[in-house]
């Protein structure tokens, strides 16, 4: 006989979700001798940091894994605290509860469903602008708002939603006549809109974006990803 490693039976589709999370929770976290089934309710965050970055990439199949801006948002989230600092993080520990059983607060889902459906949509719709660095993906709406305050008309940049379960929104900058500045975030785009027209296609025929964040005129960032129109007859 030998260990296999950790399987769920299930008996319907719904609990794909729930499954996968099981999966890689007794995956990274138990011991190698251990009673059967028996893994840690705790774990330290920067173990859980580190199981986060090889899912991403192993699921995404890309070289480019999560960053520290990365790993404190995904703190924030999973801790619900906006007023510790990247360090404070470090000697903390995250439960399964956190992990996967208690909704985000002011949301329908855990943490766990909202990490998995980002992973799906950047799967299947994402790889080539994840890995060329065109997301920035893991960044909250107020920090965003405090980025983007400061720079001219037309400046955007890509996050993943907070509010739906595998989307990604695209913040830019107005500057009305005055000086002032307002950030406006565009309805997420799924991965069923993407597959209609692409994510590239999309920002080309948004004209009020021009420049991605930092300062990079978009045709020169995203000129890669768009797609030959076709004209005329065809």
């Amino acid at each position: 006989q030998v260990l296999s490693l950790p399987i769920v039976v299930i008996v319907h589709g719904n609990q794909d979700n729930n499954a996968k999370a099981t999966v890689l929770w007794d995956n990274a976290f138990s011991e190698t001798d251990r009673v059967p089934f028996v893994v840690a309710e705790r774990v330290p965050w920067e173990k859980m940091c580190d199981t986060l970055n090889l899912k991403f990439m192993a699921e995404v199949q890309t070289t480019k894994g999560l960053l520290k801006e990365h790993y404190f948002f995904l703190a924030q989230k999973i801790f619900n605290d906006h007023s510790a600092r990247f360090e404070d993080f470090q000697s903390r520990h995250v439960s399964w509860a956190q992990f996967n059983k208690e909704i985000l607060p002011g949301r329908g889902f855990t943490f766990w469903q909202w990490f998995d459906g980002v992973l799906d949509l950047t799967k299947r719709c994402l790889k080539s602008y994840w890995s060329d660095r065109l997301i920035v993906g893991f960044i909250s709406k107020q920090y965003v708002c405090k980025l983007l305050s400061a720079e001219p008309d037309g400046t955007f940049l890509l996050r993943f939603s907070d509010s739906e379960i595998g989307g990604v929104t695209i913040a830019y900058v107005i500057r009305g006549k005055d000086g002032s500045s307002q950030v406006e975030n565009i309805q997420p785009f799924s991965a069923k809109d993407l597959s209609i027209r692409s994510l590239g296609d999309r920002i080309r025929d948004l004209e009020q974006l021009r420049n991605l964040y930092p300062n990079i005129p978009k045709d020169q960032a995203f000129g890669s990803h768009y797609n030959k129109e076709q004209t005329g007859k065809d």
